[in-house]
Formats: C-alpha cells, structure tokens, sequence
C-alpha cells in the first residue's frame, strides 16, 4: 500500500486522522450538502456498501468496532475530520460503524463526487488517499474486521482461504483450531463441526463452510457495484504488473476500463518478498506493496475491477468482443490479455496434495510464518527463486537452493547471487533434482539427487519453494488467437503470415507491436511470447499497449 503521507495537511500532521482546515472544507462544499445528525444516528454500518464521505463540521462521530457483537468506539472524529478508508474507493463493504456521539452537522458527499476530487484535487486528493491507505494498513494490523477464519494451519483450504484475504487487503482474524481456546466458545455460537473446518465467519453473522474465492468475493462485497452489461472501451484480464500498468494509464486518459482477476492484484510479482531491481525503490519493495500502490492508483482514476473471478472463454467472432466469465460474461470494444504465466509443477508424484500444506509457489510473509526457525528448501535457478530463499534466510534455520545447473550465473542477477553467497544460512546443491516427497497430510521430508552422480539425499522439511518454469494462462482462449509451441501468445512482427492468414486477419494494416492475431486484441507481460520477464517491462508493456488501444478505437 502507498506510505504514509509526510506533510502537514490542515491542522494536523497525523496522516490516519488528518483535519481539513476551512479553506479545503470550503473548496468541498459545493459538491456536497450540509445536514444534521442527531446524536446516535448511524451513518454506515459494518458489512454495507459505502455510499457517502462525511466531513464533521460540528460535534462528534464515533467510530465502532466489535469482536464479540457488542459495538465499541475506538476514535471519535471531530470537527474538520472525515470519515472512510479504501473500501470508499473501491465500493465495497466498509469494516467499522460510524455513529454521532452527539448532535453533529456533518458535509455529505456522494462517493461518485470524492472519487471526481481524487482525481481532480491533487491536494486533497493526496490527503484523503494517505488516509485511507493508513486506516487500511492499521485494520489489517490490528486484525479489525468482522471477518473470522477458523481452521488448521496444516489445511491446504485454510491457507488458501488466508491467502485469498491477505493478498487482497483485507483485515480478518485467524483462530487456530489446534493452539486457540476461542475456539470452544465459536463452535457452539456458530453450530459448526470441526469436520467441516476451514469456516469463515462473516460480518459476525453468516457462516461460510471452506468457502471458495468466489464465495468470500461476495461475502465481502468485491464486485456488487460491477454493471455486467456495460460495454468498455477496454477490458484487461489480469492484474499483474502489465494488467494494472495499463489500467492505471488507460482510466487516467479517459478509457471507461474493467479489469478481471481471477484471484488478486500482484500476478507472479505479488508474490515476491522483495524487488530491488524495480525503477523508483532504492530499498526495494515487495510483490505485494507494489501491486497494492498500482491497484489504488488504478482505482483512484476510475478503473474497475472484477476479483475472483475468471475468464473462461474470449468470443472471436464479433466486436465487441465478449469474454465469458465463471459467472456471466462482460463486454468491451478493446482487450488487453495480461493473464501472466503460472510456475510449473515439480514432476513428482503426489505433490498436488501438498500444494499449500507444504508445496509453496510464493515466498511471502504468510508462508514465511509456517517456516521460522525450521529448515526449508527453494527450487529454482532465477531471481525470484534467489530473492525467496534471501527472505526465508531471515527467519529460518538454513535454506537449502537446489538447481539442476551448474551455478545460477546464466539465471539469476549478479546482486541476488553475491548475497546467497554470502548468506551463512543459504545452501546452494547444484546439480540437483526433487525426485520425491514424504509426508502424511502435510509435507514432512523430500529426497533428491546429484543428476551427475546419481548420489541420493534426504531431508526432513515442513516446507517447499518451488519456483519454476513458467506455464501461460492461455488455456481459456482456446484457440481464438495465434499462440506458439508452449502456449505464449504472438503479437506484433512474431506473428507470421501463416498465422494470420489462419485465423483470418480481416484489416489491410499489419497487426500494431502487441497486437494479437484479433483486431484490437493485445498481449502484454508473462503470458506474451518472447516477453522479457522482469516486472519493469511488464509495466512498460501495459502502458505501451494502451497508446495502441487508442490508436484501435480511433479506427
């Protein structure tokens, strides 16, 4: 998420609770009205779509929050400060109750109207957004939400149920059924066996049984605010570093953009601990804070997003083009296929019922939790492999590197491969392979071998990195655009004749530099053919690609 804001708006240099001095308030005026609150009026409840920003002109508000379902306040607002935090933004349910503690008069503004200041105001606009990332950050820390996950930290569906909340920036707590006493007390509030566990409770009210993503999506409110049957002038299909370079550059140039992801912001790249080759970040910055800056910046010109849900098929046959989605289909004048690529599978038996109970494919603080202080193992010969196992080093025993090469020079970025050298903690086995692993429900040991001498070794590990290969997430377009031998997508000059006279090329003009074999089609990023995988020319690749839309929309 942005940082926090260093000026001093206003009154007062508190960047969570800012005050807005009468000149800003009086700039803000004209979109608003001015109305009165009686002390105890509630003004947004817990679980609800936020549809209005208040300023307090005058006495109090209370903010509410509740663990057991009783409310209490936590800060009280007084006069020059507002009310909201990113849910405002992005249109979903909002995490806190927000009441008058005494007879007030408050400024309300319609959402639509702040998102307009956002993007029109850069002073107030940095302020409200400083805030809002803040309050964002502090719920997540302080774990406020009336989002509760019971379950195994040994649960395959439980990780994946924290993983889906962590990487999409929602606050929740997590009981642990195996080490918390609470959960007694939530069995019998909420009638639910542990045999039917992970559970998620939510909104302290409604109980989802190992819900799915799509489930928890409408749970908390994701994509309610979505018109399906809208037709944009662009349509991006993953959020990636590619997918949010172009949402953040078409909704800031006046594109009416929709972005689908069918898990969370970040692609491949959210899941890394730590970039420190990325333009702008001399100290580096993870996966997920840089994914989670683009998707505010994205939202905060206008782009929408759809979460959780994927795209399962892309109509070749007309414009607009429709893509069908795992519920309903959208529609949209322009595509950009930014979809990414996936790691593949190590080639050992059985390692699907370990994916997530053991089997990792992203190196974060979350699954760093499962590993202090044991031994854990990395595969894989390139930088994100390289920066995992520097971030595991911190807090686990001994990291043990395994590549099937030689050394990592020919993979790796020389800055990664001095500090592996150089980590007390890390173990490279060069020559090597993953040939098996051990474990009942949960991974509890792998066995390897020297592909030169054919020596085998075995250690005992709760905990596995693989990182890869890459696999393009291009299945779903089935045929409709020109791929190459692995599934990447062509574009531009990589598209032969042969190519386009198969899938029936209909324009006079040759198919611009990312274009794809579909008119006003384009591939970006990991799922591109010969793309360079690095995330600044993802980034570089999404933006470039909305010049060309326009160029499309033109025609």
């Amino acid at each position: 998420m942005a940082p926090n804001a260093t000026d001093k708006p206003g009154r007062h240099a508190d960047p969570m609770f800012p005050s807005l001095d009468e000149l800003m308030i009086s700039r803000l005026k004209p979109r608003g009205r001015i109305r009165s609150v009686p002390r105890g009026e509630i003004l947004i409840e817990p679980g609800s779509e936020i549809r209005h920003f208040y300023v307090v002109i005058s006495g109090t508000l209370a903010l509410n929050r509740t663990d057991d379902g009783t409310f209490q306040i936590f800060r009280s607002l007084l006069p020059g400060m507002f009310t909201g935090e990113l849910s405002l933004i992005t249109g979903r349910h909002g995490f806190v109750r927000i009441s008058a503690a005494e007879d007030s008069s408050v400024l309300e503004i319609d959402r639509n109207v702040l998102l307009e200041v956002l993007r029109t105001d850069s002073q107030l606009g940095d302020i409200f957004l400083s805030a809002f990332i803040a309050r964002r950050l502090a719920l997540i820390e302080d774990a406020a939400s009336e989002i509760v996950v019971v379950g195994s930290n040994h649960s395959h569906d439980t990780f994946r149920i924290k993983e889906f909340l962590t990487a999409n920036y929602q606050p929740y707590s997590f009981v642990d059924v195996e080490n918390d006493d609470e959960v007694a007390h939530l069995v019998d509030r909420f009638r639910f066996g542990i045999d039917e566990l992970p559970v998620v409770i939510c909104r302290s009210a409604l109980l989802l049984r190992n819900p799915t993503n799509e489930e928890l999506a409408s749970c908390l409110g994701f994509n309610a605010s979505i018109d399906r049957e809208q037709v944009r002038d662009l349509i991006i299909v993953g959020a990636g570093p590619s997918g949010l370079a172009a949402a953040v550059y078409g909704a800031s140039e006046g594109l009416d953009v929709l972005v689908i992801e069918g898990n969370a912001p970040g692609g491949q790249a959210g899941a890394s601990s730590r970039i420190e080759n990325y333009l702008g970040f001399p100290l580096g910055v993870s996966g997920h804070d840089l994914a989670g800056y683009a998707f505010t910046q994205a939202e905060k010109f206008g782009a929408e997003m759809l979460i959780a849900e994927s795209a399962k098929q892309l109509t070749c046959e007309r414009r607009p083009y429709t893509i069908q989605l795992s519920d309903g289909k959208i529609h949209g004048k322009t595509v950009i296929i930014a979809a990414g690529a996936e790691y593949e599978r190590l080639p050992v038996d059985g390692i699907a019922m370990y994916e997530g109970a053991g089997v990792y494919y992203g190196a974060t603080h979350l699954e760093a939790e499962f590993c202090a202080g044991e031994d854990v193992v990395v595969v894989g010969g390139g930088n994100a492999a390289g920066q995992a196992a520097l971030f595991l080093s911190e807090t686990a025993r001994l990291v043990y590197l395994i590549v099937r090469s030689e050394g990592l020079e020919k993979s790796m970025s020389r800055y990664l491969i001095r500090r592996i050298e150089d980590a007390v903690r890390i173990k490279l086995l060069t020559h090597t392979e993953i040939i098996r692993l051990n474990g009942h429900l949960t991974l509890e040991g792998v066995e390897w071998r020297n592909n030169r001498t054919g020596e085998i070794g075995s250690h005992d590990t709760k905990s596995l990195f693989s990182m890869i290969g890459a696999i393009p997430n291009s299945r779903w377009l089935d045929g409709c655009l020109a791929v190459d031998k692995k599934g990447f997508v062509k574009t531009g000059p990589d598209l032969a004749r042969e190519d386009l006279r198969h899938h029936k090329w209909p324009l006079s003009r040759a198919p611009l530099l990312l274009e794809t074999s579909l008119p006003g089609v384009f591939a970006v990023g990991d799922i591109r053919s010969g793309s360079v995988k690095r995330v600044a020319s993802a980034v570089g690749e999404g933006s470039i690609a909305v010049s060309l839309v326009h160029r499309v929309l033109a025609e």
